[in-house]
């Protein structure tokens, strides 16, 4: 039977943080190794090994309007008295009326009367302007009242009591809380018993521990974190992608176990496919991480060499995570911008995606890599590299903070002074753009043109990312959100992917102001917004005229 929203059910046992689960005659301990150890010697079925990974969510529980209407709950009334009392209850003044309802008519109470009271308790103790008093020795006597007769109360009727009692603050290790969760146990249909699971060992627990769908939405990040210190010949490269795979999909910078991948992949290098070390690097890029393994390029470089013509799609994955890293390898470089390369790609199912990758690299060699001689990819096959905003920000457009600093800026300058989502050559899609003239004012962006050259002109060593706007005749600055989910999880390094568009944008002349989601955040209301947007544009220096709007 579904459990109504807001009643807290049974609930594993939480570990304290940095805590590891132990397996059967184990102590805990602090360990990080411990967990994996328990993992991969205990003989366990899947379903005991996902118990050690995984503690179900909870289910948050807010109080608002009764979802149960007026009709009479648990069998109801059939009218007269019983209803009578109904509309008492209704109409109390204070909670110890309520109790005096309940006490003095008990052959017309039946067992809906009491989730009524709780629901006008909640109602009373939330009026406005001031709540009546309530005598802790009322609550009392009204929890003893319904603790006495909630055997005769049907499971619907539990139910309701038992969210309303938890609504209204009464503790979950209360009497009341404690009675009613008793007699919802209780008519509970009995489960059926387990289906029998097969034994596994070491690698293979693991592997089924890992496969399950409950670990792979909800990220555990000190559990995870406690992988990290395993030996890599105790693991299959299956086990190891699952944990890459883990890791990248929810900004997880686990830094032990990111070197643990690293080293695994050196170790066995001889036995790795492309289209597995694709999988294996692409946590690297995406967290914004070069590990410390020394042996780390030199081993990708030889995989590189030797799998690039049997996996084209893979060898460019791996391009692109090395891409975010800084860290492209010459000779693969040469291989990809080949003819035969581009000639073999344009005849495949994944054409269009492998040259937006080709022209993203293409890119990159453009701006961070001026001492590369090779071929380069034909202009006629470049196609522009994130045309649009990227798919986490689309999936994610109700928690930005886009409108609202669309909003600030409109009534800041004027809709006519700023761009929104314009898509720059090659590619790259901004938050907003801004046109300044040589003396720091504000230029309507329609006066000018808002692209500035690709290739960019060349010009010394990092004076493109920190030119003064007083220095550049029609500066463009570029106001770059940097929201939560543009973080690894914890908040403080980039992902890769954004790190490399605005290290682009700084080398193709852009002059960037981050606005981090941190500062947003604290900024309550527009008021407070536009106050925050003026003083940072005032300190790159930026002058414009009356308020538009």
């Amino acid at each position: 039977m579904r459990r109504p929203r807001g009643e807290p059910g049974p609930r594993a046992p939480r570990p304290t943080e940095g805590a590891t689960c132990a397996g059967p005659g184990e102590s805990w301990s602090p360990s990080p190794n411990s967990m994996l150890r328990v993992l991969l010697s205990a003989q366990t079925s899947p379903a005991r090994l996902s118990g050690l990974l995984l503690i179900p969510p909870v289910q948050p529980c807010c109080l608002g309007p009764s979802k149960w209407g007026d009709r009479p709950v648990g069998g109801g009334p059939s009218a007269g008295p019983v209803q009578g009392l109904q509309r008492l209850l209704e109409q109390a003044k204070s909670p110890g009326e309520l109790l005096r309802w309940l006490g003095q008519n008990p052959s017309k109470v039946r067992a809906h009367h009491y989730s009524v009271a709780l629901r006008r308790l909640g109602q009373l103790l939330g009026s406005r302007p001031r709540p009546p008093p309530v005598e802790q020795v009322t609550l009392q006597d009204l929890s003893q009242l319904i603790i006495r007769n909630c055997p005769s109360f049907d499971i619907h009727t539990i139910h309701v009591c038992l969210h309303l009692a938890v609504l209204l603050g009464f503790p979950s290790d209360g009497p009341l809380v404690c009675a009613l969760e008793q007699e919802r146990r209780l008519r509970l249909p009995p489960k059926p018993p387990p289906p029998l699971q097969p034994l596994l060992r070491g690698g293979q627990g693991l592997e089924a521990a890992l496969s399950c769908p409950r670990f792979l939405r909800y990220p555990r990040q000190h559990l995870i974190s406690s992988l990290a210190e395993a030996r890599p010949e105790e693991l299959t490269p299956h086990v190891m992608v699952l944990l890459a795979q883990h890791l990248a999909r929810h900004r997880l910078r686990e830094p032990q176990l990111l070197e643990a991948i690293a080293h695994f992949l050196v170790v066995q290098e001889t036995q790795l496919s492309s289209k597995v070390v694709q999988k294996l690097v692409l946590p690297f890029g995406r967290l914004n991480y070069l590990p410390l393994e020394q042996q780390f390029m030199p081993c990708l470089e030889r995989i590189l060499a030797r799998e690039a013509g049997v996996a084209p799609l893979a060898t460019v994955n791996i391009l692109m995570s090395l891409c975010q890293l800084r860290c492209l390898p010459f000779r693969a470089l040469h291989f990809v911008f080949s003819p035969g390369f581009i000639n073999y790609i344009s005849g495949t199912p994944h054409a269009l995606i492998v040259r937006r990758y080709l022209s993203l690299l293409d890119t990159a060699v453009e701006l961070e890599l001026p001492g590369y001689r090779g071929p380069r990819l034909p202009r006629r096959q470049q196609v522009p590299i994130f045309p649009q905003p990227l798919i986490t920000d689309r999936a994610r457009c109700k928690y930005s903070h886009k409108d609202i600093v669309a909003e600030g800026l409109r009534q800041l300058l004027g809709e006519e002074k700023y761009r929104q989502d314009l898509t720059v050559p090659p590619g790259y899609c901004t938050d907003f753009l801004l046109c300044v003239s040589s003396s720091g004012a504000v230029l309507p962006v329609r006066t000018q043109d808002p692209f500035l050259p690709y290739p960019p002109r060349s010009c010394p060593q990092g004076q493109a990312a920190s030119s003064a706007t007083t220095r550049d005749p029609a500066q463009r600055v570029v106001l770059v959100l940097r929201e939560r989910w543009h973080f690894c999880r914890d908040g403080r390094v980039l992902l890769g992917s954004r790190a490399l568009r605005e290290r682009h944008l700084g080398l193709m002349g852009y002059q960037l102001l981050p606005l981090p989601f941190e500062e947003l955040e604290s900024q309550r209301g527009l008021p407070q917004l536009k106050s925050y947007l003026r003083q940072k544009l005032q300190a790159l220096g930026l002058r414009w005229g009356p308020e538009g709007g």
